[in-house]
């Protein structure tokens, strides 16, 4: 390499640093950090070892207790009298006793996990003890009594396992969330999380993203010098407005991910008396609300969580709307508009013995219906669906049903109908299976198609991706350096996503693309 060369690659040295892409070093009690030039982190190791109970409290058959840090094996020697550590990944049969009294606390295996090859990536061992509550607590005890062992925090294995890069970010979540998971549409969810589709996606994002910043970068210091082929800033324009679409349509997903993972927020409304908390108590399959022939029985909002064909729902049963001079009611209907707002779903109750005798007249009953229920402005990000509900059809005559039907068949309102009887039921299945079908198109298959955002930082980093891109577009022909500050911005905020920031990948890829010096 000429001597010019070596100036040039230490101008883009320079270059780089002024341009001030850094990362801030975490500072963490009891951790030890040491930082690589140009900001990227490298966690050499803990100092102290962690211990907790990481099955489920209560009586079981069967309790696991962690241990993860540099003085595992210690703390497995000290418990089991064992002379060295077993066969790594091995079970292992042994007493276990207090290290300072020698008291037999239990008998039961023992699991011991070099690392780098362990779930935090560092020395772990596990013990798996009888359930009992005196059995879990006297080897926490004897853990907790030797020097250099502490009480594991929330979440800390799991922290650790990220820090060694065992774990991105998204994968993390998708562990919590496959923790909390109640339902079997939230655990395929999260287990496709966990295992990294969501992740694989922001990486490959970043590294399209580092190609253009490298290629830009690259332009900005050596175009003058000839050194770079023609035609790359096109190239860049092209990879940056195919990413920015891509990430556009990602975004567009009606919020399915989110809703998965949350459950879908669905409301009952309605005017007074037209069995809105029966349908509530039908849904519950218990008497979770009040039901009586007195119009404002309901007050307040009454909640609760169900599983409607594997997909998480948050019903929601709430006060019948009507003009009244009543304080508390008031309050009610106010809470009940409020709570109709931020629904996802709106299940639109109305008593089928009011609606009008001439055919021609029900769809626009029903429409008027529905607009003194529904919020009349709607933002554009959040479009409430519903369904409209005709109850007490068991009170009509067959002749005046059949009526209805067909009007409502040659004319189609608003909102797909369903009509029952929350008193014989009859109808009730029909009307399961619409609305089963409405929860699964606003959650979607989990395992189908490419994997869906599911935090709120998630789409917050990635509209802020977005813009970060079109300040590239708009800084093209002005300013190539705002232009790549753009490109930057954008890798960040998908760094932040997944929790890997750095710049020392992007001088990576300039080295290899361009024989620089050459």
């Amino acid at each position: 390499m000429t001597p010019a060369g070596c100036w040039r690659i230490i101008g883009l040295f320079k270059n780089v640093v002024r341009r001030r892409v850094y990362l801030r070093c975490p500072v963490v009690s009891g951790q030890a950090w040491l930082c690589r030039p140009f900001g990227s982190c490298l966690v050499t190791g803990f100092e102290d070892t962690i211990f907790a109970l990481s099955s489920g409290r209560g009586r079981c058959g069967v309790a696991v207790v962690r241990v993860s840090g540099p003085d595992a094996a210690r703390a497995l020697r000290a418990l089991t009298s064992l002379k060295r550590a077993p066969n790594p990944r091995t079970a292992l049969l042994r007493n276990i006793t207090h290290p300072t009294s020698q008291e037999l606390l239990d008998r039961g295996l023992v699991l011991w996990f070099p690392g780098p090859r362990s779930f935090t990536g560092e020395d772990s061992a596990e013990f798996h003890i009888h359930g009992g509550p005196a059995v879990i607590n006297g080897v926490l005890q004897a853990l907790g009594s030797l020097p250099g062992l502490r009480p594991a925090e929330a979440g800390e294995f799991t922290r650790r396992a990220f820090h060694a890069g065992k774990l991105d970010l998204t994968e993390v979540e998708g562990l919590g969330d496959l923790i909390h998971a109640e339902t079997e549409a939230q655990r395929r969810q999260a287990l496709r999380q966990m295992a990294g589709d969501l992740g694989r996606l922001y990486n490959d994002w970043s590294q399209q993203l580092k190609h253009c910043l490298a290629h830009l970068e690259a332009f900005i210091d050596f175009s003058e010098d000839e050194l770079i082929e023609d035609g790359v800033l096109n190239q860049v324009d092209i990879a940056a407005s195919k990413l920015q679409v891509e990430i556009q349509k990602h975004l567009s997903d009606e919020r399915r991910g989110e809703r998965l993972r949350n459950g879908v927020q669905m409301v009952i409304a309605g005017s007074t008396n037209v069995g809105k908390s029966s349908l509530f108590n039908l849904l519950c399959q218990r008497p979770a609300a009040i039901v009586s022939p007195i119009p404002g029985t309901t007050r307040d909002v009454v909640e609760t969580p169900l599983d409607i064909g594997g997909f998480p729902v948050l019903l929601s049963d709430t006060a019948g709307l009507r003009e009244t001079d009543d304080f508390v009611e008031q309050e009610g209907v106010q809470r009940a508009l409020k709570r109709v707002e931020v629904a996802d779903l709106t299940l639109v109750v109305l008593d089928s013995t009011q609606l009008p005798q001439e055919p021609q007249m029900v769809p626009d009953f029903l429409k008027d219906y529905l607009n003194n229920v529904l919020p009349k402005e709607t933002d554009q990000d959040h479009m409430p669906q519903h369904l409209l509900i005709l109850n007490k059809s068991d009170l009509l005559p067959n002749e005046h049903l059949s009526i209805i039907r067909k009007a409502l068949s040659d004319v189609l309102p608003v909102a797909p109908v369903s009509i029952l009887s929350c008193s014989t039921r009859e109808g009730l299945a029909d009307f399961l299976k619409v609305l089963q079908e409405r929860v699964k198109t606003m959650c979607a298959d989990p395992l189908v198609g490419s994997p869906s955002l599911t935090q709120t930082r998630h789409r917050t980093n990635l509209q802020k991706s977005v813009e970060a891109l079109s300040q590239y577009h708009k800084y093209r022909d002005v300013d190539l350096a705002l232009a790549a500050e753009g490109l930057r911005l954008g890798l960040s905020c998908l760094g932040r996503i997944t929790g890997k920031i750095g710049t020392e990948e992007i001088l990576d890829v300039i080295f290899r693309d361009f024989c620089i010096g050459k």
